[in-house]
């Protein structure tokens, strides 16, 4: 059996979530290598991770009595006979969706003692155990260290800008050493503690180059458009959390805490361990008196939506979120036909952010099989407001906006029953068209698989939060 720790120590070399390619997927979710060729070390460690990752993929079907898994979309070759549906009449093959304020038992949530009490409970233990995976109950603690602190301009705003390292207590497993990485930025001339925006990403490698990076083709960047509501911004490095590859699970904070053994099905995936990792960056935050810890947003594009989404579904202290183009995953619904689909995520190359017990949707069972569907991962953000967005189908089709929207609109009647706005429809709006008067909000950009063209729309809608 191949040891994927074997090949681990090269990966820093290369960008982690390329480590996740696999053929079938297309461009939007790969970042893209940038103008530097790799090495053939660079090559040939990205190759040893691939083979873990299938290793380790079938090691999980086999607890799983899985002998095959459906393959997924192919988002690049139109001939193929696995092309992505783009086709809204072939869309929807399982139209019913679990209804979140229906208890397992049948009977109706109709107060909202009953919803935090009995409801949420149930919908928590299913994406524990069948999507997202369970976070150990005795995680290590972290300690933090402010490494250097040094003053600046960011466009014409001067700022005072940390880099932090969370020292994660390894005394449990000495051979895993996890040292999360988090940079933090706020107005040098604030007179108080000023509300922060925390973006998931590479440390100070920020959004996908080339996909916008948050900015148009002019005009601030989404940092100084932060700073001009007189915000501070974060950026976590969510590698130093846990790889982007599932030949890296046996590292990390998982395999940390699994003290370098193999996970168990519903053991949890990459993308709980980076909502962990966020979540242990507001501990901070909540220690700084530059910040307002009470207003910490979360921001994340593409993967990373999907992690934003779920650190704002499990840690209710998260205030607001900009989850953007999260697509299959994160809001999109799993029962969609369209672009990415369960598939996709349970193959070999984007399994680890799941839970193992995830695969045996694209194998024995089908999506309509799960138990719950992204609209009540959004319905556990209740009653925090929550922007969703997307690019358009020519360009962003993969993440399925509608899909997202449709999740968004079906999580709807808990906020109502918590006493609070849906966004007001249920008829897919006409692109840019934004839908920011309720506390669930919505928009599609022409563009494409990019976090950009929505910044200014989520900062207005974040605002109207802020009292």
């Amino acid at each position: 059996m191949f040891n994927p720790r074997s090949i681990l120590w090269p990966l820093a070399a290369v960008p982690l979530a390329m480590l996740a390619y696999q053929a079938p997927q297309p461009a939007p979710q790969q970042p893209p290598p940038g103008g530097r060729a790799m090495s053939e070390a660079q090559i040939a460690a990205r190759k040893a991770a691939q083979q873990a990752a299938q290793e380790d993929h079938q090691r999980l079907m086999g607890l799983l009595h899985m002998t095959e898994i459906r393959r997924g979309r192919d988002g690049s070759n139109k001939d193929s006979p696995y092309y992505a549906n783009y086709d809204e009449s072939k869309a929807n093959p399982f139209p019913v969706l679990p209804d979140p304020l229906t208890l397992k038992n049948g009977k109706k949530v109709t107060t909202a003692e009953d919803w935090w009490a009995r409801r949420r409970p149930e919908i928590v233990e299913d994406f524990d155990r069948e999507i997202y995976g369970r976070v150990p109950k005795n995680t290590p603690k972290v300690k933090w260290e402010v490494t250097s602190s040094t003053e600046g301009m960011d466009g014409d705003v001067a700022i005072l800008t940390r880099t932090l390292v969370g020292h994660v207590d390894n005394s449990s497993y000495p051979d895993i050493k996890v040292d999360i990485g988090l940079t933090l930025s706020t107005p040098a001339k604030a007179k108080g503690p000023v509300p922060v925006v925390m973006q998931f990403g590479f440390g100070g490698f920020v959004g996908f180059a080339g996909f916008g990076a948050g900015r148009g083709p002019t005009g601030p960047t989404w940092q100084q458009q932060v700073l001009a509501q007189g915000w501070g911004y974060a950026v976590l490095n969510t590698g130093s959390i846990q790889a982007d590859t599932g030949a890296g699970l046996t590292q990390g904070i998982i395999g940390l805490c699994n003290k370098g053994e193999p996970r168990k099905l519903e053991d949890w995936g990459v993308l709980r361990a980076w909502a962990w990792g966020a979540s242990r960056g507001l501990d901070y935050f909540e220690t700084d008196k530059a910040v307002d810890a009470k207003h910490v947003a979360l921001e994340g594009h593409s993967r990373w939506g999907k992690a934003a989404l779920v650190a704002m579904a499990y840690d209710q202290r998260f205030w607001t979120a900009y989850v953007s183009s999260s697509g299959e995953g994160g809001a999109k619904l799993h029962r969609r036909n369209w672009g990415e689909v369960v598939e996709n995520v349970a193959g070999a190359g984007e399994y680890h952010w799941m839970a193992g017990n995830f695969l045996k949707y694209a194998g024995p069972l089908n999506w309509g099989d799960l138990p719950v569907d992204s609209h009540e991962l959004i319905a556990m953000c209740a009653p925090r407001p929550v922007f969703i967005g997307g690019g358009a189908t020519n360009g962003d089709g993969w993440a399925d906006a509608k899909g997202m929207f449709m999740a968004a609109a079906a999580a709807g009647p808990v906020y109502k029953l918590l006493g609070k706005k849906d966004m007001g429809t249920s008829e897919f709006p006409p692109i840019e068209t934004a839908l920011i008067d309720g506390d669930v909000g919505f928009r599609q950009h022409a563009g494409g698989h990019t976090d950009g063209p929505n910044w200014p729309t989520f900062l207005i809608f974040a605002g109207q939060h802020l009292r």
